[in-house]
């Protein structure tokens, strides 16, 4: 028990030290992205080609991430990984060679987004499925939580620290970031094992079809009480915040006259806020009533929304009070809601969830973007932020009493085994 306990505290440290260099990664990246969106904006000054550059974005992962969710269950893990951050950065390479041979034009540049895009959908569910293969389930919570944590921080300063990079140096040596940021994360890629999932045997019988492996996964979902209702309402929830989300420098400036400065100070306590409940669930060892917490954390979210709808013109304070009840809560549903997958799905069948989860929530994202502009025009942003926050808070409460109608609880022992043993069905099938 000793040697299990040294085994799989050893593993966590193993996996924390992997983590913090796919955070330099993930910090290059984004700055990257960043500087791109930037020589699109200042070269066509054209809000078309941003938006065609964030629709081949989103639509490139959309499209790979089922297959990405396959092949993170099946292939190495690690060499997975290897091969989605390199080729990243080969693209990266590329950009930088156009630029300097002078030869670089906007389709070029939609090319490389695109292919940046497949090998990031790749990443996504392959890094998911490695937490629960190295974090002990007991701290599944806790390290999601940090995760949300610098992660936020991360997606918080790169944009900073790509502005001001660009203040002083060129796009194209800008880029060179991406690179410097790999070679950091490949110390600890490199060093690190990460445990496989199914031996040789297992592999050998899995030379199945993709789309067997696909129904797999949705039948995983299926077996496993409330959790296709548990991802079916946040990808509604993921569609219906989109309107603040998508129009908040709208929402500060038109609606309530605010300047750049406003805007500001609205974000920051937004973000602060977000950062905040990250940290309380990372410092928290132990989360009981762990669905219970979720659908709070859910209807507090919404009401935070709802409260939009109803600031006095010009209160920017009450405004930024507004995103602090909306913001607190995310990182803890979010967390909650990994944990929740990371300890129900099998070992072998979380790249395939979290790849179904990750497309659902961002094949609907595009949708709630072109609908919050035409709703706005015609039911204003108060009232539409108002009948969404109302639609979010009945489909919250609906679902909880679902849940405790049904006694689904996914901390209880009995209820986790009775689900254990259908999913063995899958296997031997």
């Amino acid at each position: 028990m000793r040697g299990e306990k040294v085994e799989s505290n050893q593993s966590q440290k193993s996996y924390l030290f992997f983590w913090s260099g796919q955070l330099f990664s993930l910090f290059g990246s984004t700055v990257v992205y960043f500087a791109i969106t930037w020589w699109i904006t200042i070269e066509t000054g054209n809000p078309i080609f941003l938006s065609i550059a964030s629709f081949l974005h989103i639509i490139s992962i959309v499209i790979v991430l089922p297959f990405a969710g396959v092949l993170s269950d099946r292939l190495n893990k690690k060499k997975l990984i290897m091969i989605a951050d390199s080729s990243q950065v080969i693209a990266t390479v590329f950009l930088i060679i156009f630029f300097t041979l002078n030869i670089l034009n906007i389709y070029v540049v939609f090319v490389i987004i695109s292919i940046r895009s497949i090998f990031q959908a790749i990443h996504l569910p392959t890094f998911n499925s490695i937490i629960p293969v190295m974090v002990p389930k007991e701290k599944l919570t806790r390290i999601n939580g940090i995760n949300s944590l610098f992660t936020g921080l991360v997606e918080i300063t790169a944009p900073f620290v790509g502005a001001t990079l660009l203040l002083t140096f060129s796009v194209k040596q800008v880029l060179w970031t991406d690179l410097i940021t790999f070679a950091i994360a490949l110390i600890p890629l490199l060093i690190v094992q990460i445990p496989s999932v199914n031996d040789d045997k297992e592999n050998e019988k899995r030379k199945n079809s993709f789309i067997k492996d696909f129904k797999i996964g949705f039948k995983t979902l299926r077996l496993i009480p409330g959790l296709l209702i548990i991802l079916t309402l946040a990808m509604f929830q993921n569609l219906l915040i989109r309107p603040i989300t998508t129009l908040m420098s709208y929402y500060v400036n038109v609606i309530h006259l605010g300047s750049v400065l406003d805007l500001a100070i609205v974000m920051g306590f937004l973000q602060g806020s977000m950062i905040f409940g990250a940290l309380i669930i990372s410092l928290k060892k132990k989360w009981d009533h762990q669905t219970r917490i979720y659908f709070l954390g859910l209807t507090t979210i919404n009401i935070g929304y709802m409260m939009f709808a109803f600031v006095p013109m010009g209160s920017i304070i009450i405004i930024g009070i507004s995103a602090v009840v909306f913001g607190l809560f995310f990182p803890i549903v979010n967390s909650l809601y990994q944990t929740m997958i990371q300890s129900l799905v099998p070992k072998d069948k979380i790249g395939r969830i979290t790849s179904i989860d990750f497309a659902l929530s961002m094949a609907i994202a595009p949708i709630g973007v072109l609908c919050s502009g035409f709703l706005t025009e015609i039911l204003g942003l108060p009232n539409l932020i108002f009948y969404c926050a109302t639609i979010g808070i009945i489909l919250s409460l609906i679902v909880w009493f679902v849940f405790a109608k049904k006694k689904i609880d996914y901390q209880n022992e009995i209820f986790l085994q009775n689900i254990n043993k259908h999913l063995e069905e899958i296997v031997i099938e």
